[in-house]
């Protein structure tokens, strides 16, 4: 093809060849190329770790690369920062958003490049300008609103309309849809189907194959820092993209192994009439009402609901993290006193957050001083650590979980999201848990990743644990699932053993549609 294009085939807006880049004891990427074409939305995946972060990166100006060349537009550019990036149109929505909570819309559209004259900011233009960006996304939002105050999908917008006032032709969203519910989600793809209408090129990159199906014209595979392949959407159904993502048949995603704990079996997790109400400090809380259910042995419990249900505050609640007003707990059949997160695992309680690098994660320290923490006393002899009983300990895990990383010295920081999730995980189990509550535990973590965390979830039962899982996933709830809790405004609107559940059923269930049920 010739940078003038034919008629059948337009020229590239962008074309990044033979890419390679290098960090101490990695090779990220291998002879990497990429193509996308105007009015065209190319799928980026890959497992975590497969150098989609770092090819992107490249194209943003972040990291340089050691070989291979880009050309925008036919042209051959050196990428020597972000900001160049930006002038030559090339737009980059990380996954944690670069927004000034305590500025308005209009400000942060325009940060560093306010209109202004005579050494002030002309308000009123900029206002103006803001306005036309936010119409042009067809977007409700009033560019004098302060940032803080708008949703999840608000601020999303607002990234976009940044990245339009750059007069971008390529914008790069980086798992755009990892915080947004599905109405959102629908919105925002019509926003993307806006953009390839005015000839701009989108990669969008997601774990969220059904989304890459509905909006993608094309999906580039990495695996291993290499091009596993390019293909029309249209010729790559779900199975091939897996496949081509993992170098092998997955099979079914979601393969819960047959039930193992006895269904006349006492608890081994139970809550009774759990209440709280939102604070005082906080209206915004969500109160919990007569939460009651358990968890026996050997079981894994799915406990679904739409965001702001109360899934994650019962988890909170059962932890010790969150006080409550009212309600007991019992571990074992024994009433437990759980003041604290500190309470709850001398209990066997474990917890695998929703936000494993805020709440789970000491991300500056090692793989190895991650794995112990929970376990940190056991470890301590006369108020030292025995180092050696750490590492043996750390490294068993290390390989019995299959976390990739390059020793146990190596600062968790700078894995993948999905071996991010295993030391998380290997944290609790070396702690022996008794009762083990995992909150979206495969969120933002590749196809392959998810495999081998619901594999491990089924030897933990398998083993004897009782596992409470948050999933806002619902393939993931049924598939995983011997019975399933369903939540809404605070309370178990209720309960459907795995051979009726549906995600029908839930849904009614989640949006008070359906009939309630009594629950566990």
């Amino acid at each position: 093809m010739t940078e003038a294009g034919i008629a059948a085939q337009p020229a590239p807006l962008l074309r990044m060849n033979g890419i390679s880049k290098s960090f101490p004891g990695v090779k990220a990427l291998e002879d990497v190329s990429l193509e996308v074409f105007p009015g065209e939305c190319l799928a980026l995946v890959g497992e975590n770790g497969a150098g989609k972060s770092t090819l992107m990166k490249i194209l943003s100006g972040v990291y340089a690369p050691e070989a291979g060349t880009i050309r925008l537009e036919g042209r051959e550019v050196t990428l020597q920062n972000p900001r160049q990036a930006q002038d030559l149109g090339i737009s980059i929505i990380y996954q944690e958003f670069n927004l000034m909570p305590n500025l308005t819309v209009a400000d942060n559209i325009f940060v560093g490049r306010e209109p202004a004259s005579g050494g002030f900011i002309r308000g009123a233009e900029m206002t103006r300008q803001a306005q036309e960006l936010l119409d042009q996304l067809g977007v409700a939002l009033r560019p004098q609103e302060v940032v803080r105050d708008l949703s999840v999908a608000e601020q999303q917008m607002v990234e976009i309309a940044k990245a339009l006032s750059f007069n971008a032709r390529i914008v790069i969203m980086d798992e755009p849809t990892s915080a947004l519910t599905d109405r959102e989600v629908d919105a925002l793809m019509e926003i993307i189907r806006g953009l390839k209408a005015r000839g701009m090129g989108v990669i969008f990159i997601s774990h969220r194959l059904d989304e890459v199906q509905t909006i993608a014209d094309r999906v580039t595979v990495l695996r291993d820092g290499r091009n596993a392949g390019t293909l029309p959407i249209a010729e790559a159904p779900a199975e091939t993209i897996v496949q081509m993502m993992v170098g092998r048949d997955l099979g079914d995603l979601f393969q819960k192994d047959a039930a193992v704990y006895e269904a006349d079996a006492p608890f081994a997790l139970e809550v009774r009439g759990l209440n709280r109400a939102a604070s005082r400090f906080d209206p915004s809380a969500i109160h919990l009402r007569e939460v009651s259910f358990g968890v026996r042995a050997g079981e894994i419990v799915g406990l679904a609901g739409l965001v702001g249900s109360g899934r994650t505050e019962v988890a909170r609640a059962i932890f010790g993290a969150d006080a409550i007003d009212s309600g007991e707990i019992w571990i074992g059949g024994n009433r437990a006193t759980i003041h604290s997160p500190k309470d709850a695992i001398s209990y066997g309680i474990g917890l695998v957050p929703e936000d494993r690098k805020a709440q789970a994660l000491v991300l500056g320290l090692a793989v190895r001083e991650n794995i112990s923490l929970a376990s940190l006393p056991s470890l301590v002899r006369f108020g030292f650590v025995r180092l050696n009983e750490e590492r043996e300990r750390a490294e068993e895990f290390v390989k019995a979980l299959r976390i990739r990383t390059p020793g146990l010295e190596q600062k968790v920081v700078n894995l993948s999201g999905g071996n991010q999730q295993k030391v998380v995980i290997a944290k609790w189990l070396s702690l022996q848990p008794r009762v083990l509550i995992v909150d979206e535990p495969t969120r933002g973590i590749d196809i392959g990743a998810k495999a081998e965390v619901h594999n491990l979830l089924n030897e933990l039962a398998r083993d004897g644990v009782a596992i409470l899982m948050i999933s806002s996933e619902l393939p993931e709830i049924l598939g995983m699932s011997d019975r399933v809790l369903v939540m809404r405004e605070g309370r178990i609107a209720g309960e459907v053993p795995r051979s009726e559940a549906t995600q029908e059923r839930i849904m009614a269930m989640a949006t008070g549609l359906g009939r309630k049920q009594d629950a566990a």
